[in-house]
């Protein structure tokens, strides 16, 4: 009876303006028409294209790589596949492979029989907080301590991913070097060996951030050099049976600017043929003097279109064709803005980010990270979910990887303050000829859609979140609800299931203030989605 009630107030609240989604009181404060073309594919992203990090900081140390085990993780994981599992950063170029028999997971060990005790669990928590100040500390004074890990590390990452439905991107150190400044290849080739002698399926990348070696290791590593060090690794990969076909992605170059263009341009000129995908970074503000405001500008989620623009056409013009992906992206970088990163608010940067970057024509984007390492994770420090993680389990639910044309026009000038994109809808959760509308009002109005014919006609399942607090302190808040109900899990092995609201058919859509999430058009019909 309570749910029957609540899909009634949820369903009122959409077309009639109650209070629970949609503030009927307030005026709205910008109507939009949409054109839609549903005839043909845009452009297609790879299945894959929502992934995750794993920081390389985890391992600083290994016991902490336990956390993998936790059973609350395992399950979170689980809901975002598929998706690559990257693990690499600043750490991965300080870690030196130390193999120690003894220090070996199980190779018979189930995926239904891992378990972390609950006393170690709790401990490792309390522990990891006051790692990460002193990882923070490091980064602050450019000061890197070398680390050395087992192969419990790689075995720990291995059955995490895999049991969680991942790929696995294992990152090397590329500033392992020789006198003449060659990549030194031996710690990575024994790496090599232990994961062809286990079977373990996984992919590479070598180096982070290569425009950042000299202030980081006091080393200068130019764009050219990495790329035939690259192709020494590919080189290294095709001897290996396992290994031939595998993945290599990089250079993992920072945002293009300057120095950091021109190391991607030289790199591709002699690495280009080694890689399956080029990859950056992208970070839209400096967590240290970031603000509220920057996270609902709509001129600084623009900036990714540029700076991605920039490196598609480099890529193009060096190496036609090449796969291009964010191999590591949030919010803020240096660890995120804390209140904010972690908060409702980052939520408009990271759908934005993942609408922008689809329809521009980036295959995959890495959210960085998982958890641990800073305050831009999907878990926070206690293993529980922040809102950017609903959000990224609801887009790998309903959004398939086809990108759809889309066009909003209005008669304001503030229409860059609601943000659309249209893809198929997944067709594991939704039947053929079905499409989502991602869209975010930025807005402290709300916002009102004008449906063209082509869809006006269609059931929709309304997918609404809104911070879990009123107002715009509500911004900050930690919790989000989906369509009036407080999202959390149920125990450490289940979620909520994540139900839409289902809307009759209406010429209108209304968009409550500071809102973000999909609309499902059921019976949109669309051919390129059939």
């Amino acid at each position: 009876m309570y749910s029957v009630l609540l899909l009634l107030l949820v369903f009122f609240s959409f077309w009639t303006g109650g209070d629970r989604l949609f503030n009927g009181r307030s005026p709205v404060g910008l109507d939009l028409d949409l054109n839609l073309d549903l005839s043909a594919v845009f452009s297609r992203v790879d299945p894959r294209f929502l992934s995750v990090t794993i920081d390389a900081s985890l391992a600083s140390e290994e016991r902490f790589m336990l956390l993998l085990r936790s059973q609350k993780i395992r399950t979170l994981a689980k809901a975002l596949s598929p998706a690559f599992l990257r693990f690499g950063g600043t750490k991965q170029d300080f870690m030196v492979f130390s193999p120690q028999r003894s220090q070996q997971l199980d190779s018979d060990e189930s995926c239904s029989s891992i378990r972390l005790p609950w006393w170690l669990e709790q401990r490792l928590k309390e522990d990891l907080t006051q790692q990460q100040l002193i990882l923070l500390k490091e980064e602050q004074q450019n000061k890197y301590k070398r680390v050395h890990f087992t192969e419990l590390t790689v075995d720990l990452l291995h059955s995490f991913s895999s049991c969680s439905g991942m790929d696995l991107i294992f990152g090397l150190n590329a500033l392992l070097r020789t006198s003449d400044n060659i990549w030194n290849s031996s710690n990575a080739r024994s790496l090599l060996q232990y994961c062809q002698s286990k079977q373990y399926n996984m992919s590479w990348e070598l180096g982070n951030e290569p425009n950042s070696y000299e202030k980081k290791a006091g080393i200068r590593v130019d764009g050219h050099q990495l790329g035939v060090d690259f192709t020494h690794l590919r080189k290294m990969l095709s001897e290996s049976k396992l290994y031939r076909d595998s993945g290599l992605y990089g250079p993992d170059v920072g945002q293009p600017r300057g120095h950091k263009l021109d190391l991607l341009e030289s790199f591709l000129r002699s690495g280009a043929e080694a890689i399956d995908a080029c990859t950056w970074h992208h970070y839209y503000v400096n967590g240290k003097d970031t603000s509220l405001e920057d996270f609902l500008d709509p001129d600084v989620l623009d900036t990714l279109a540029f700076k991605t623009n920039e490196v598609l056409e480099k890529v193009q013009q060096e190496s036609p064709g090449k796969s291009v992906w964010l191999g590591e992206t949030s919010s803020a970088y240096g660890g995120g803005a804390a209140g904010l990163s972690d908060t409702f608010v980052s939520g408009f940067m990271w759908l934005d980010k993942l609408g922008l970057g689809a329809r521009l024509g980036l295959d995959v984007v890495m959210r960085q990270v998982l958890f641990g390492s800073g305050s831009y994770h999907l878990i926070d420090d206690n293993l529980d979910p922040l809102p950017d993680y609903w959000l990224s389990v609801l887009y790998k639910k309903l959004v398939g990887p086809e990108v759809l044309k889309l066009l909003a026009i209005s008669d304001s000038g503030r229409s860059k303050k609601v943000r659309l994109y249209l893809h198929c809808a997944n067709r594991k959760s939704y039947t053929s000829g079905a499409v989502v509308l991602i869209f975010m009002n930025l807005s402290r109005k709300p916002a009102r859609i004008s449906l063209p014919a082509l869809v006006s006609s269609s059931t929709v399942d309304a997918f609404v979140l809104q911070s879990f607090e009123p107002g715009e302190e509500g911004l900050k808040s930690r919790s989000v609800q989906l369509n009036g109900v407080l999202l959390k899990m149920m125990d450490d092995k289940t979620i909520p299931e994540l139900s839409g609201a289902q809307l009759l058919p209406a010429e209108h859509l209304k968009l409550p203030a500071y809102s973000l999430g999909f609309f499902v058009f059921l019976e949109a019909q669309a051919p390129a989605c059939s």
